[in-house]
C-alpha cells in the first residue's frame, strides 16, 4: 500500500467536526445551501427531466430533489448530481464543480443510514469530499493541465471526493477507505468532447461521479478491495494513465488538515462557465464607470489566455449548454439584457437579434503573456471615442470577493422558487442556515419536494 494513499485515507476517517476551523464551517454551510438551490432549479431542466425518465417506474426510498420521485440511493446520487450541474449555477474551484458531485452522494449515503446523521457530520463529510477531489486534481497537475488534456475533472477527480465523503457517512475504516478510493479510480471518467457542439454529456458527469463515488464506498463497505497502488502503479496507475507528464503526487497528502481545499472554492453569481465571470464583472464596472448604455458602446475587446479562448470562445449558442460556455455570449447578454442570471440564457433572450449582432462585434485576442489561469482584460470603446480597460481578479463569488449572505439568499430564492412556493423555500433555507445544529439531516427531506 502506498504511503500517500494510506495517509489520505487515514486523514479522511480521522477528521472530526471539531478539527474544522469556524470560518471553514461557515463556508461549507454556504456551499451546501448554494448547491441545494442550484439543484432544485436544475431539477426543472430538460436534461434532469430526461435523466429521471430513464429510471421511471423503478422504486426506492431516496428523494430526487425538487420532485416527488424516490429511487434507489445510487440512482438518486446520479439524478441529483445531474440536476445540480444542469444550469451551470453550481460552485467551482474544487475538483472543478465539487458541490454537484459531493452533496448528492453524501445525502444519498445519509438516506441509507439507520442512525440519525447530524448536521455536523454532514458538514465534515462535505469538507472531506471537497478536499479529496481537489487534491486528486492537483496531483494531476492542476486544472489547466488536466482539463487541457481533455479530461473533465468534475468527473475524473470528483468521483474520489464523492467516495471519501460517502465513506465517512457510511462509517468506513481506514482500510476500507483505501479500497473505496481505489475503486473510485476505476469509475473515473469524463471527456471535454462536449465543448464544441453544446452536447449535454457534461451535465451527466457530475451525476455519474456522485453515483460512482457512492458505489465505491458501498462496495468497500462490503469488503470488495480496491488497488492499493492506485495513484502510482507503473501500469494502470491513475497518475501514470491520466497525468503522464504533469503528475504531482505530493499534492495528495501535502498539508493535510492545514490547507483545506474548500477554502479556495467559489460560488457562482452567473449562470455560465466560471471562466466568463471575471469578464462579466469587468464589463459591468466599465459600463458604470463610463456611464454608458448599450447604444453608446462602439466596441468591446477582450485580451485573454489561449486556454480560455479554446474553452469559452464559441460563437454558436443555439444550444443552452454552448451558450453557457461562451464568453462572447456572456458579454453580449450583460450588455443587452443588463445581467447574466439564468433568465439571460433562456430561448427568448438567446434569440434576441441584438445578441447575435454584438457577439459578432466582440473581439477576443489571445495574449501569450497571460498565464493559463490569468483573468482576461476587457476594453470598452464608446461612440464618443473614450476607451477604458479593466481586469477583475478575483471575480465576484471567489473567496477573495465573496457573495454577501444577502446575495446568496437572493440567488437561492430565485432558484428554489422555480420548483416550490416561497414559504417552503424560506423554511428550507432556515434549516440550512442552522445546519450545524441539526440532530438529523433527514429532516431536510420534507422541504426538498
Amino acid at each position: 500500500m502506498t504511503e500517500r494513499l494510506q495517509r489520505l485515507a487515514q486523514f479522511c476517517v480521522d477528521t472530526r467536526f471539531e478539527d474544522l476551523p469556524p470560518a471553514l464551517v461557515e463556508q461549507a454551510t454556504r456551499h451546501i445551501l448554494d448547491t441545494f438551490g442550484a439543484t432544485l432549479a436544475g431539477a426543472g431542466s430538460d436534461v434532469a427531466k430526461q435523466a429521471r425518465q430513464v429510471f421511471e417506474g423503478e422504486s426506492g426510498t431516496t428523494r430526487v430533489w425538487g420532485s416527488e420521485v424516490r429511487v434507489g440511493a445510487a440512482q438518486a446520487a446520479m439524478l441529483n448530481g445531474v440536476a445540480a450541474h444542469a444550469l451551470e449555477l453550481d460552485d467551482t474551484g474544487g475538483c472543478d464543480h465539487s458541490g454537484a458531485v459531493v452533496l448528492p452522494a453524501v445525502m444519498a449515503a445519509v438516506s441509507m443510514c439507520a442512525r440519525p446523521v447530524s448536521g455536523r457530520e454532514l458538514i465534515t463529510a462535505v469538507v472531506i469530499g471537497y478536499d479529496v477531489g481537489r487534491r486528486v486534481l492537483e496531483a494531476c497537475g492542476g486544472y489547466s493541465a488536466h482539463n487541457g488534456a481533455g479530461w473533465h475533472s468534475t468527473a475524473t477527480c470528483g468521483v474520489f471526493g464523492a467516495a471519501a465523503a460517502s465513506g465517512l457517512i457510511l462509517g468506513l475504516n481506514a482500510e476500507q477507505m483505501v479500497s473505496a478510493l481505489g475503486i473510485a479510480g476505476s469509475f473515473s471518467g469524463g471527456l471535454w468532447a462536449f465543448i464544441h457542439d453544446g452536447s449535454q454529456s457534461k451535465k451527466l458527469h457530475s451525476g455519474r461521479a456522485a453515483e460512482g463515488g457512492l458505489l465505491a464506498a458501498r462496495f468497500a463497505l462490503q469488503g470488495i478491495t480496491g488497488p492499493t497502488k492506485l495513484f502510482d502503479d507503473v501500469w494502470g496507475g491513475f497518475l501514470k494513465t491520466l497525468a503522464v507528464e504533469t503528475a504531482q503526487p505530493e499534492a495528495l497528502d501535502a498539508d493535510l488538515g492545514i490547507v483545506w481545499k474548500l477554502a479556495r472554492c467559489s460560488i457562482k453569481p452567473y449562470a455560465s462557465c466560471r471562466g466568463t465571470h471575471s469578464a462579466i464583472d469587468a464589463l459591468g464596472l466599465l459600463l458604470e464607470q463610463l456611464q454608458v448604455s448599450v447604444d453608446q458602446v462602439e466596441d468591446i475587446q477582450v485580451s485573454l489566455c489561449g486556454f480560455l479562448q479554446d474553452m469559452c470562445g464559441a460563437q454558436d449558442v443555439s444550444a443552452l449548454a454552448a451558450a453557457q460556455m461562451s464568453l462572447p455570449y456572456a458579454l453580449a447578454a450583460r450588455l443587452v439584457h443588463g445581467h447574466c442570471r439564468l433568465e439571460a440564457y433562456d430561448d427568448q433572450q438567446r434569440g434576441d437579434p441584438r445578441i447575435a449582432q454584438w457577439m459578432s462585434r466582440i473581439r477576443l485576442e489571445v495574449d501569450l503573456q497571460l498565464s493559463e489561469d490569468g483573468e482576461p482584460v476587457v476594453s470598452v470603446l464608446t461612440v464618443d471615442g473614450r476607451r477604458a480597460s479593466l481586469c477583475v481578479d478575483p471575480p465576484l463569488g471567489a473567496p477573495g470577493n465573496p457573495l454577501s449572505d444577502e446575495a446568496l439568499e437572493e440567488k437561492f430564492f430565485s432558484l428554489a422558487t422555480r420548483v416550490m412556493p416561497r414559504s417552503q423555500a424560506e423554511e428550507l433555507i432556515g434549516q440550512l442556515w442552522r445546519l450545524e445544529a441539526l440532530e438529523s439531516v433527514r429532516s431536510l427531506d420534507r422541504w426538498l419536494t
